[in-house]
């Protein structure tokens, strides 16, 4: 692949620190969006549709994960299309009154993040299905 193709191809690199401040809010809102992914408990995919609602119940990283969708962040921006996604949410120690808490220079060789493609080819994270 020459220079002028590889530079068509752009790595965004966007990391977050988020509360969660209503953990029922967030898993309710995961678990109606599996419900619409999947339709009816009794359906094809009833199995995924169970682990899914498990995963979002028990964990709000978890929930997050499911409701998170890189496609929205750059789907209605001209003259880019997304190739690949990955992404993944983790509960974390986070002091937000500690200067030190974030390290922007800390290099992540993202070794902990699934990078699967789907039927659509976007990456999905943390095993629960992408809300797109």
């Amino acid at each position: 692949m020459s220079t002028s193709e590889s530079s068509r191809y752009v790595r965004l690199r966007v990391e977050m620190v988020l509360e969660i401040t209503d953990p029922d809010a967030l898993s309710g809102t995961a678990l109606e969006s599996i419900a619409a992914e999947y339709g009816e408990p009794g359906g094809e995919f009833a199995e995924e549709r169970v682990r899914a609602e498990g995963a979002v119940r028990e964990d709000g990283a978890e929930a997050l994960a499911s409701l998170v969708d890189p496609f929205d962040l750059v789907g209605e921006v001209p003259g880019v299309e997304l190739t690949q996604a990955s992404w993944s949410s983790e509960i974390v120690d986070y002091d937000p009154d500690d200067p030190d808490a974030w390290d922007f220079d800390d290099e992540d060789d993202g070794a902990d993040v699934e990078d699967v493609e789907d039927e659509d080819g976007a990456g999905g994270g943390a095993g629960v299905p992408h809300n797109g």
